[in-house]
């Protein structure tokens, strides 16, 4: 098992410790993607938002901006019948609009209520992994140049306890999480030569979400830690420049 970080104890980072960086949020409109988006513009980011509903993306969009915050970018795509076509032209509308990009969350994630294996049909596998690994790893691709050429760059997948801690019933969903630990490390191995990118993974572990909601229908939410809660882990994996060369991955937990 990789070794899991937590956020140092009174971990505070400037207010403007993201100004003049360019931060891609996929899925940026579920909650966990939500509160990432408004965290970075609010610490100075100019935040990139992805989506696949244009009138959710238009609503953050004007929530940051009525905030005060850097003017954002929306970009809507639906992951699930993306092409390649489709992600190279991602990453070159950031490219056309910024001229560079500083970092990504990838926050956008599937999700089915929790079911046995011997029911998960095809199709069902085939969602989890193009949305939750497929996408991130094409999307990391194609915006690669403009990541190396920054300066510390950060990637963040989003992945979430039972990817490292594997259970009756978490099928598809943790097993195609748990990929993502070793993107990380593979990728952190394949840039460490040539580029002060890091790649890390987050688990937020139970918080209020979305998710929790669907894999724990019966819980109290309000019993959770709030979704706002993950902001330091959120802002420390963008804005630390501790990461060194030898390390292979980030497991980190607020």
């Amino acid at each position: 098992m990789s070794e899991i970080f937590t956020i140092p104890a009174g971990f505070s980072p400037p207010p403007d410790c993201l100004k003049d960086r360019v931060i891609l949020v996929t899925g940026a409109t579920g909650s966990i993607g939500r509160v990432a988006a408004l965290t970075y513009a609010k610490h100075g980011a100019t935040v990139v938002l992805h989506a696949r509903s244009q009138s959710k993306l238009d609503a953050l969009y004007d929530e940051i901006e009525a905030a005060g915050f850097a003017t954002p970018a929306s970009i809507v795509l639906d992951l699930l019948t993306a092409s390649e076509a489709n992600y190279k032209g991602l990453a070159e509308s950031i490219f056309q609009t910024f001229k560079r990009l500083d970092g990504i969350f990838h926050a956008a994630s599937q999700m089915t209520p929790l079911t046995t294996l011997a029911i998960q049909e095809v199709a069902t596998w085939q969602a989890h992994l193009t949305i939750n690994v497929t996408a991130a790893v094409a999307i990391t691709r194609h915006c690669l140049p403009m990541l190396k050429r920054a300066a510390n760059a950060r990637v963040t997948l989003l992945s979430e306890t039972h990817a490292i801690e594997p259970k009756a019933y978490w099928g598809a969903f943790a097993v195609s999480k748990a990929a993502l630990t070793n993107v990380a490390k593979i990728w952190n191995d394949e840039v460490a030569h040539d580029s002060t990118l890091k790649f890390s993974v987050l688990i937020p572990g139970p918080i209020q979400s979305q998710m929790r909601v669907m894999s724990h229908p019966g819980e109290h939410q309000s019993e959770l830690p709030a979704i706002e809660s993950i902001e330091p882990a959120l802002l420390y994996m963008q804005c630390r420049a501790d990461a060194k060369a030898s390390d292979k991955a980030f497991l980190f937990r607020p």
